[in-house]
Protein backbone atom coordinates (compact mmCIF):
# COMPACT_ATOMS: atom_id res chain seq x y z
CA UNK A 1 0.00 0.00 0.00
CA UNK A 2 1.92 3.41 -1.14
CA UNK A 3 0.11 5.57 1.57
CA UNK A 4 1.87 3.33 4.24
CA UNK A 5 4.86 2.80 2.85
CA UNK A 6 4.97 6.73 3.40
CA UNK A 7 3.71 7.19 6.13
CA UNK A 8 6.57 5.23 8.16
CA UNK A 9 9.02 6.70 6.32
CA UNK A 10 7.93 10.27 7.25
CA UNK A 11 7.29 8.70 10.45
CA UNK A 12 11.30 6.76 10.84
CA UNK A 13 12.64 10.17 9.29
CA UNK A 14 10.99 12.49 11.93
CA UNK A 15 12.55 9.91 15.09
CA UNK A 16 15.69 9.99 13.20
CA UNK A 17 15.91 13.76 13.14
CA UNK A 18 14.94 13.64 16.88
CA UNK A 19 17.93 11.01 17.33
CA UNK A 20 20.65 12.98 15.56
CA UNK A 21 19.76 16.24 17.20
CA UNK A 22 19.75 14.48 20.67
CA UNK A 23 16.18 14.09 21.73
CA UNK A 24 16.60 10.73 22.78
CA UNK A 25 20.20 10.64 23.80
CA UNK A 26 22.37 7.69 22.77
CA UNK A 27 21.80 4.71 25.08
CA UNK A 28 18.29 6.15 26.09
CA UNK A 29 14.90 4.08 26.12
CA UNK A 30 12.48 5.45 22.56
CA UNK A 31 8.83 5.82 24.12
CA UNK A 32 6.58 2.35 23.86
CA UNK A 33 5.09 1.68 21.00
CA UNK A 34 1.56 2.08 22.42
CA UNK A 35 2.98 6.19 22.81
CA UNK A 36 4.16 6.51 19.54
CA UNK A 37 0.93 5.11 18.04
CA UNK A 38 -0.81 7.75 19.64
CA UNK A 39 1.85 10.40 18.78
CA UNK A 40 1.50 9.69 15.53
CA UNK A 41 -1.78 8.66 14.71
CA UNK A 42 -0.57 5.17 13.01
CA UNK A 43 -1.20 1.35 13.39
CA UNK A 44 1.16 -1.04 15.20
CA UNK A 45 1.86 -2.45 11.80
CA UNK A 46 2.68 0.91 10.63
CA UNK A 47 5.13 2.23 13.55
CA UNK A 48 6.84 -1.04 13.70
CA UNK A 49 7.75 -0.13 9.89
CA UNK A 50 9.14 3.00 10.92
CA UNK A 51 11.25 0.91 13.45
CA UNK A 52 12.44 -1.52 11.35
CA UNK A 53 13.67 1.31 8.88
CA UNK A 54 15.79 3.24 12.11
CA UNK A 55 17.31 0.11 12.65
CA UNK A 56 18.45 -0.82 9.15
CA UNK A 57 20.36 2.83 9.37
CA UNK A 58 22.18 2.30 12.80
CA UNK A 59 19.91 4.20 14.80
CA UNK A 60 18.30 1.62 17.13
CA UNK A 61 18.65 -1.57 18.28
CA UNK A 62 15.91 -3.59 19.96
CA UNK A 63 16.21 -6.56 22.07
CA UNK A 64 13.64 -9.42 23.10
CA UNK A 65 13.02 -9.59 26.92
CA UNK A 66 12.99 -13.41 26.44
CA UNK A 67 14.57 -15.15 23.09
CA UNK A 68 18.12 -15.96 21.40
CA UNK A 69 20.19 -14.16 18.94
CA UNK A 70 23.18 -15.86 16.50
CA UNK A 71 26.31 -14.51 17.35
CA UNK A 72 29.30 -14.50 14.48
CA UNK A 73 33.02 -14.59 15.91
CA UNK A 74 31.64 -13.84 19.55
CA UNK A 75 29.29 -10.59 17.76
CA UNK A 76 25.71 -10.26 17.28
CA UNK A 77 23.89 -10.32 14.58
CA UNK A 78 21.11 -7.94 13.66
CA UNK A 79 18.62 -10.00 11.55
CA UNK A 80 16.50 -6.90 10.51
CA UNK A 81 19.96 -5.43 8.76
CA UNK A 82 20.60 -8.94 7.11
CA UNK A 83 23.81 -10.59 8.02
CA UNK A 84 25.88 -9.83 4.93
CA UNK A 85 25.63 -6.17 6.20
CA UNK A 86 25.71 -6.51 9.72
CA UNK A 87 28.64 -8.68 9.14
CA UNK A 88 30.39 -5.97 6.97
CA UNK A 89 29.30 -3.22 9.86
CA UNK A 90 31.40 -5.59 11.92
CA UNK A 91 34.07 -5.39 9.96
CA UNK A 92 33.88 -9.12 8.23
CA UNK A 93 32.97 -8.58 4.90
CA UNK A 94 31.40 -11.87 3.20
CA UNK A 95 30.97 -12.72 -0.32
CA UNK A 96 26.97 -13.65 -0.48
CA UNK A 97 26.18 -15.98 -3.21
CA UNK A 98 22.42 -16.15 -4.52
CA UNK A 99 21.56 -20.11 -5.67
CA UNK A 100 18.00 -19.48 -6.04
CA UNK A 101 15.70 -17.01 -6.18
CA UNK A 102 11.87 -17.93 -7.41
CA UNK A 103 8.33 -18.81 -6.62
CA UNK A 104 8.21 -22.26 -5.59
CA UNK A 105 5.21 -24.28 -4.52
CA UNK A 106 5.91 -26.85 -1.58
CA UNK A 107 2.50 -28.05 0.15
CA UNK A 108 4.44 -29.94 2.49
CA UNK A 109 5.63 -26.44 4.01
CA UNK A 110 2.42 -25.01 3.63
CA UNK A 111 0.93 -28.11 5.64
CA UNK A 112 3.86 -27.63 8.75
CA UNK A 113 2.77 -23.78 8.53
CA UNK A 114 -0.95 -23.98 9.19
CA UNK A 115 -1.21 -22.14 5.65
CA UNK A 116 -3.99 -22.25 2.88
CA UNK A 117 -1.69 -21.38 0.08
CA UNK A 118 1.35 -23.53 -0.91
CA UNK A 119 3.36 -21.04 -3.01
CA UNK A 120 5.93 -19.14 -1.73
CA UNK A 121 9.09 -17.42 -2.87
CA UNK A 122 12.58 -19.18 -2.32
CA UNK A 123 15.42 -17.57 -1.70
CA UNK A 124 18.58 -19.29 -1.09
CA UNK A 125 22.07 -17.96 -0.69
CA UNK A 126 25.58 -19.29 0.47
CA UNK A 127 27.81 -16.83 2.41
CA UNK A 128 31.72 -17.39 1.70
CA UNK A 129 34.69 -15.62 3.27
CA UNK A 130 37.34 -13.80 1.69
CA UNK A 131 39.18 -17.01 1.12
CA UNK A 132 36.42 -19.00 0.32
CA UNK A 133 35.34 -21.46 2.36
CA UNK A 134 31.13 -21.06 2.97
CA UNK A 135 30.16 -20.01 6.84
CA UNK A 136 26.30 -20.66 5.67
CA UNK A 137 23.69 -21.69 3.74
CA UNK A 138 20.42 -20.69 4.27
CA UNK A 139 16.82 -21.59 2.94
CA UNK A 140 14.67 -18.83 3.07
CA UNK A 141 10.66 -19.47 2.43
CA UNK A 142 8.07 -16.28 1.88
CA UNK A 143 4.48 -16.95 1.33
CA UNK A 144 3.78 -15.64 -2.41
CA UNK A 145 0.92 -13.36 -1.23
CA UNK A 146 -0.19 -9.52 -1.55
CA UNK A 147 2.73 -6.80 -2.84
CA UNK A 148 5.58 -10.11 -2.59
CA UNK A 149 3.85 -12.16 -5.12
CA UNK A 150 6.24 -11.76 -8.39
CA UNK A 151 9.00 -10.63 -6.34
CA UNK A 152 11.56 -12.76 -7.93
CA UNK A 153 10.74 -10.61 -11.23
CA UNK A 154 10.75 -7.22 -9.99
CA UNK A 155 14.23 -8.14 -8.12
CA UNK A 156 15.16 -7.08 -4.03
CA UNK A 157 16.72 -3.67 -3.57
CA UNK A 158 20.27 -3.96 -2.71
CA UNK A 159 19.90 -7.81 -2.40
CA UNK A 160 17.96 -7.29 0.40
CA UNK A 161 14.80 -9.34 1.28
CA UNK A 162 14.39 -7.87 4.92
CA UNK A 163 13.93 -4.89 2.92
CA UNK A 164 11.53 -6.21 0.67
CA UNK A 165 9.35 -7.51 3.86
CA UNK A 166 9.27 -4.13 5.35
CA UNK A 167 7.72 -2.40 2.07
CA UNK A 168 5.45 -5.19 1.78
CA UNK A 169 4.21 -4.60 5.25
CA UNK A 170 5.25 -7.54 6.62
CA UNK A 171 6.98 -6.89 9.93
CA UNK A 172 8.17 -10.19 11.60
CA UNK A 173 6.72 -9.73 15.82
CA UNK A 174 7.73 -12.98 17.02
CA UNK A 175 9.92 -15.84 16.31
CA UNK A 176 10.69 -19.24 17.26
CA UNK A 177 13.37 -21.42 16.42
CA UNK A 178 14.84 -25.46 16.52
CA UNK A 179 18.68 -25.80 16.67
CA UNK A 180 20.44 -29.39 15.96
CA UNK A 181 23.96 -30.58 14.80
CA UNK A 182 24.14 -32.72 11.99
CA UNK A 183 26.71 -33.68 9.05
CA UNK A 184 26.69 -31.87 5.75
CA UNK A 185 25.33 -33.83 3.02
CA UNK A 186 27.03 -34.55 -0.02
CA UNK A 187 25.21 -31.29 -2.45
CA UNK A 188 25.48 -29.12 0.92
CA UNK A 189 29.11 -29.68 1.31
CA UNK A 190 29.82 -28.88 -2.77
CA UNK A 191 28.40 -25.68 -2.13
CA UNK A 192 29.78 -24.54 1.24
CA UNK A 193 33.13 -25.82 -0.37
CA UNK A 194 33.35 -28.22 2.88
CA UNK A 195 33.41 -32.21 3.58
CA UNK A 196 30.81 -34.23 3.23
CA UNK A 197 29.89 -35.28 7.16
CA UNK A 198 31.14 -32.24 8.81
CA UNK A 199 28.83 -30.93 11.47
CA UNK A 200 27.03 -27.73 11.31
CA UNK A 201 24.67 -26.17 12.96
CA UNK A 202 21.15 -26.54 11.61
CA UNK A 203 19.11 -23.52 12.75
CA UNK A 204 15.05 -23.60 11.70
CA UNK A 205 13.16 -20.47 12.36
CA UNK A 206 10.24 -19.47 11.69
CA UNK A 207 8.93 -15.53 12.45
CA UNK A 208 5.23 -13.92 12.79
CA UNK A 209 3.82 -10.94 12.26
CA UNK A 210 1.63 -9.36 14.73
CA UNK A 211 -1.67 -11.40 13.92
CA UNK A 212 0.15 -14.46 13.99
CA UNK A 213 0.47 -15.19 10.13
CA UNK A 214 3.85 -16.42 8.80
CA UNK A 215 6.57 -13.59 7.92
CA UNK A 216 9.36 -16.15 6.74
CA UNK A 217 10.42 -19.61 7.47
CA UNK A 218 14.19 -19.76 7.22
CA UNK A 219 16.69 -22.97 7.28
CA UNK A 220 20.42 -22.05 8.10
CA UNK A 221 23.29 -24.06 8.11
CA UNK A 222 26.14 -22.88 10.26
CA UNK A 223 29.85 -23.30 10.54
CA UNK A 224 29.64 -23.86 14.43
CA UNK A 225 33.71 -22.71 14.38
CA UNK A 226 32.14 -18.86 13.39
CA UNK A 227 28.38 -18.88 15.14
CA UNK A 228 26.59 -19.29 18.29
CA UNK A 229 23.32 -19.25 19.38
CA UNK A 230 22.55 -17.77 22.81
CA UNK A 231 19.27 -17.69 25.01
CA UNK A 232 18.63 -14.58 27.12
CA UNK A 233 15.80 -14.06 29.55
CA UNK A 234 14.88 -11.48 31.20
CA UNK A 235 13.42 -7.84 31.02
CA UNK A 236 14.38 -5.74 27.99
CA UNK A 237 13.34 -3.18 25.83
CA UNK A 238 13.81 -0.91 22.79
CA UNK A 239 17.16 0.87 22.30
Amino acid sequence: MPGQVHKHHRIARVLADEIRAGVHTDGSRLPGEYALTQRFGVSRTTLRQALQVLGEEGLISTHAGIGSFVTFEGTPLDNRLGWTRALAEQGTELTTETLRFEEVTDPGLAAELGLASSGFIALDRVRRLADGPGVSLEHSRVPATGDLSGLPERGLDGGSLSRALIAAGRIADSGEGVVSVRGLDAAEAAVLHRAPGESFLRLVQVYRAADGSVVEQVTSLLDPARFELHVRSGRGGRL
